[in-house]
Protein backbone atom coordinates (compact mmCIF):
# COMPACT_ATOMS: atom_id res chain seq x y z
CA UNK A 1 0.00 0.00 0.00
CA UNK A 2 2.86 2.36 0.74
CA UNK A 3 4.55 1.58 -2.58
CA UNK A 4 1.29 2.03 -4.52
CA UNK A 5 1.00 5.65 -3.26
CA UNK A 6 -2.64 5.28 -2.24
CA UNK A 7 -4.14 8.82 -2.24
CA UNK A 8 -6.21 8.15 0.86
CA UNK A 9 -3.29 6.66 2.77
CA UNK A 10 -0.93 9.50 1.99
CA UNK A 11 -3.64 12.09 2.67
CA UNK A 12 -3.84 10.67 6.20
CA UNK A 13 -0.06 10.81 6.58
CA UNK A 14 0.27 14.37 5.32
CA UNK A 15 -2.64 15.60 7.45
CA UNK A 16 -1.03 14.06 10.54
CA UNK A 17 2.30 15.74 9.84
CA UNK A 18 0.66 19.08 9.00
CA UNK A 19 -1.45 19.17 12.17
CA UNK A 20 1.47 18.16 14.37
CA UNK A 21 3.93 20.57 12.74
CA UNK A 22 1.48 23.47 12.97
CA UNK A 23 0.78 22.82 16.65
CA UNK A 24 4.51 22.49 17.36
CA UNK A 25 5.39 25.78 15.63
CA UNK A 26 2.61 27.70 17.39
CA UNK A 27 3.52 26.23 20.78
CA UNK A 28 7.21 26.98 20.17
CA UNK A 29 6.48 30.65 19.53
CA UNK A 30 5.23 30.92 23.11
CA UNK A 31 6.96 28.04 24.89
CA UNK A 32 10.55 28.81 23.82
CA UNK A 33 10.74 32.43 25.03
CA UNK A 34 8.68 31.63 28.13
CA UNK A 35 10.91 28.68 29.03
CA UNK A 36 14.06 30.73 28.48
CA UNK A 37 12.68 33.56 30.61
CA UNK A 38 11.82 31.19 33.49
CA UNK A 39 15.24 29.54 33.28
CA UNK A 40 17.25 32.75 33.27
CA UNK A 41 15.23 35.04 35.53
CA UNK A 42 14.54 34.86 39.24
CA UNK A 43 11.36 36.48 40.54
CA UNK A 44 8.74 36.03 43.23
CA UNK A 45 6.30 33.24 42.38
CA UNK A 46 8.68 31.56 39.94
CA UNK A 47 8.53 28.26 41.84
CA UNK A 48 4.73 28.20 41.71
CA UNK A 49 4.82 28.95 38.00
CA UNK A 50 7.26 26.09 37.40
CA UNK A 51 5.13 23.70 39.47
CA UNK A 52 2.09 24.56 37.35
CA UNK A 53 4.04 23.93 34.14
CA UNK A 54 5.38 20.62 35.47
CA UNK A 55 1.85 19.56 36.39
CA UNK A 56 0.55 20.39 32.91
CA UNK A 57 3.42 18.43 31.34
CA UNK A 58 1.64 15.32 32.63
CA UNK A 59 -1.77 16.48 31.38
CA UNK A 60 -3.68 13.45 30.00
CA UNK A 61 -4.48 13.98 26.30
CA UNK A 62 -8.13 13.06 26.79
CA UNK A 63 -8.46 15.86 29.34
CA UNK A 64 -7.02 18.36 26.87
CA UNK A 65 -9.38 16.98 24.25
CA UNK A 66 -12.34 17.33 26.60
CA UNK A 67 -11.50 20.96 27.40
CA UNK A 68 -11.16 21.85 23.71
CA UNK A 69 -14.37 19.97 22.91
CA UNK A 70 -16.31 21.94 25.53
CA UNK A 71 -14.85 25.26 24.36
CA UNK A 72 -15.67 24.56 20.72
CA UNK A 73 -19.03 22.85 21.22
CA UNK A 74 -21.99 24.57 19.58
CA UNK A 75 -24.06 24.26 22.77
CA UNK A 76 -21.61 24.93 25.60
CA UNK A 77 -18.53 26.42 23.98
CA UNK A 78 -17.32 29.99 24.03
CA UNK A 79 -16.57 29.87 20.30
CA UNK A 80 -19.00 27.16 19.26
CA UNK A 81 -20.57 29.36 16.61
CA UNK A 82 -17.28 29.33 14.71
CA UNK A 83 -17.92 25.71 13.68
CA UNK A 84 -14.33 24.74 14.48
CA UNK A 85 -15.15 21.44 16.19
CA UNK A 86 -14.42 18.32 14.12
CA UNK A 87 -11.94 20.12 11.89
CA UNK A 88 -8.17 20.01 11.59
CA UNK A 89 -8.08 23.39 13.38
CA UNK A 90 -9.60 21.80 16.48
CA UNK A 91 -6.92 19.10 16.39
CA UNK A 92 -4.21 21.76 16.15
CA UNK A 93 -5.67 23.54 19.20
CA UNK A 94 -5.72 20.31 21.22
CA UNK A 95 -2.14 19.44 20.31
CA UNK A 96 -1.07 23.03 21.00
CA UNK A 97 -2.40 22.70 24.56
CA UNK A 98 -0.43 19.48 24.98
CA UNK A 99 2.76 20.82 23.41
CA UNK A 100 3.03 24.20 25.16
CA UNK A 101 3.81 23.00 28.72
CA UNK A 102 6.09 20.26 27.36
CA UNK A 103 8.19 22.71 25.35
CA UNK A 104 8.28 25.26 28.16
CA UNK A 105 9.21 22.71 30.83
CA UNK A 106 11.90 21.01 28.73
CA UNK A 107 13.46 24.34 27.75
CA UNK A 108 13.59 25.40 31.39
CA UNK A 109 15.40 22.15 32.26
CA UNK A 110 17.86 22.37 29.36
CA UNK A 111 18.74 26.05 29.77
CA UNK A 112 19.02 25.74 33.57
CA UNK A 113 21.71 23.07 33.13
CA UNK A 114 24.03 25.46 31.28
CA UNK A 115 26.98 26.61 33.38
CA UNK A 116 26.16 29.98 34.94
CA UNK A 117 29.74 31.09 34.30
CA UNK A 118 28.82 31.67 30.65
CA UNK A 119 26.33 34.34 31.66
CA UNK A 120 28.74 35.90 34.16
CA UNK A 121 31.62 35.89 31.67
CA UNK A 122 29.50 37.59 29.03
CA UNK A 123 28.43 40.22 31.54
CA UNK A 124 32.03 40.82 32.64
CA UNK A 125 32.98 41.44 29.01
CA UNK A 126 30.42 44.22 28.80
CA UNK A 127 27.43 42.35 27.35
CA UNK A 128 23.96 43.51 28.29
CA UNK A 129 21.72 41.07 30.24
CA UNK A 130 19.82 40.31 27.02
CA UNK A 131 23.01 39.52 25.06
CA UNK A 132 24.37 37.44 27.94
CA UNK A 133 21.12 35.50 28.05
CA UNK A 134 21.40 34.82 24.32
CA UNK A 135 24.88 33.40 24.93
CA UNK A 136 23.38 30.94 27.42
CA UNK A 137 20.62 29.99 25.00
CA UNK A 138 23.17 29.46 22.22
CA UNK A 139 25.08 27.08 24.46
CA UNK A 140 21.86 25.12 25.07
CA UNK A 141 20.71 25.12 21.43
CA UNK A 142 21.21 21.40 20.84
CA UNK A 143 19.22 20.53 23.94
CA UNK A 144 16.44 22.90 22.86
CA UNK A 145 16.31 21.36 19.39
CA UNK A 146 16.25 17.88 20.92
CA UNK A 147 13.34 18.91 23.13
CA UNK A 148 11.35 20.13 20.13
CA UNK A 149 12.01 16.87 18.28
CA UNK A 150 10.85 14.86 21.29
CA UNK A 151 7.66 16.89 21.55
CA UNK A 152 7.03 16.36 17.83
CA UNK A 153 7.28 12.61 18.35
CA UNK A 154 4.92 12.78 21.32
CA UNK A 155 2.33 14.70 19.32
CA UNK A 156 2.61 12.39 16.32
CA UNK A 157 1.72 9.41 18.50
CA UNK A 158 -1.19 11.13 20.29
CA UNK A 159 -4.65 9.53 19.93
CA UNK A 160 -7.18 10.60 22.56
CA UNK A 161 -7.33 14.37 22.10
CA UNK A 162 -7.36 14.42 18.28
CA UNK A 163 -9.99 11.70 18.13
CA UNK A 164 -12.22 13.58 20.57
CA UNK A 165 -12.09 16.98 18.86
CA UNK A 166 -11.49 15.79 15.29
CA UNK A 167 -14.25 13.23 15.15
CA UNK A 168 -12.19 10.78 13.10
CA UNK A 169 -13.91 11.86 9.86
CA UNK A 170 -12.69 10.14 6.72
CA UNK A 171 -10.88 12.42 4.25
CA UNK A 172 -11.11 15.33 6.71
CA UNK A 173 -9.81 14.67 10.23
CA UNK A 174 -8.45 11.15 10.02
CA UNK A 175 -4.83 11.09 11.20
CA UNK A 176 -2.45 8.16 11.46
CA UNK A 177 -3.08 7.14 15.06
CA UNK A 178 -6.87 7.40 14.87
CA UNK A 179 -6.88 5.75 11.44
CA UNK A 180 -5.00 2.77 12.86
CA UNK A 181 -7.65 2.35 15.56
CA UNK A 182 -10.45 2.77 13.01
CA UNK A 183 -9.12 0.34 10.41
CA UNK A 184 -8.22 -2.21 13.08
CA UNK A 185 -11.83 -2.15 14.27
CA UNK A 186 -13.00 -2.62 10.67
CA UNK A 187 -10.67 -5.57 10.18
CA UNK A 188 -8.59 -3.71 7.57
CA UNK A 189 -5.26 -4.71 9.02
CA UNK A 190 -3.22 -3.92 5.89
CA UNK A 191 -4.05 -0.21 6.12
CA UNK A 192 -3.52 -0.18 9.87
CA UNK A 193 -0.16 -1.92 9.47
CA UNK A 194 0.95 0.45 6.69
CA UNK A 195 0.23 3.46 8.91
CA UNK A 196 1.94 1.71 11.81
CA UNK A 197 5.06 1.30 9.67
CA UNK A 198 5.03 5.03 8.88
CA UNK A 199 4.78 5.89 12.59
CA UNK A 200 7.65 3.50 13.29
CA UNK A 201 9.76 5.13 10.58
CA UNK A 202 9.05 8.54 12.09
CA UNK A 203 10.19 7.21 15.48
CA UNK A 204 13.41 5.88 13.93
CA UNK A 205 13.99 9.24 12.23
CA UNK A 206 13.46 11.12 15.50
CA UNK A 207 15.84 8.76 17.33
CA UNK A 208 18.44 9.16 14.59
CA UNK A 209 18.30 12.95 14.71
CA UNK A 210 18.60 12.91 18.51
CA UNK A 211 21.67 10.65 18.30
CA UNK A 212 23.27 12.98 15.76
CA UNK A 213 22.63 15.96 18.04
CA UNK A 214 24.09 14.10 21.03
CA UNK A 215 27.19 13.23 19.01
CA UNK A 216 27.64 16.88 17.99
CA UNK A 217 27.32 18.00 21.59
CA UNK A 218 29.98 15.50 22.71
CA UNK A 219 32.39 16.55 19.98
Amino acid sequence: MLASFSPELYAIIFLSLRVTATALVLASLIGLPLGMFLALKRFRGRGIFLNVINAFMALPPVVAGLVVYILLSNRTGLVGDRRVLFTDTAMVIAQFILALPLICGLVVTVVSQVDNSIFLTARSLGATPAIASLAVVREARFGVISSLIMVFGRLTAEVGAVMMVGGNIRFETLVMTTAIALHKGMGEFQTALALGIVLLLISFAITGVLEILKHRVRT
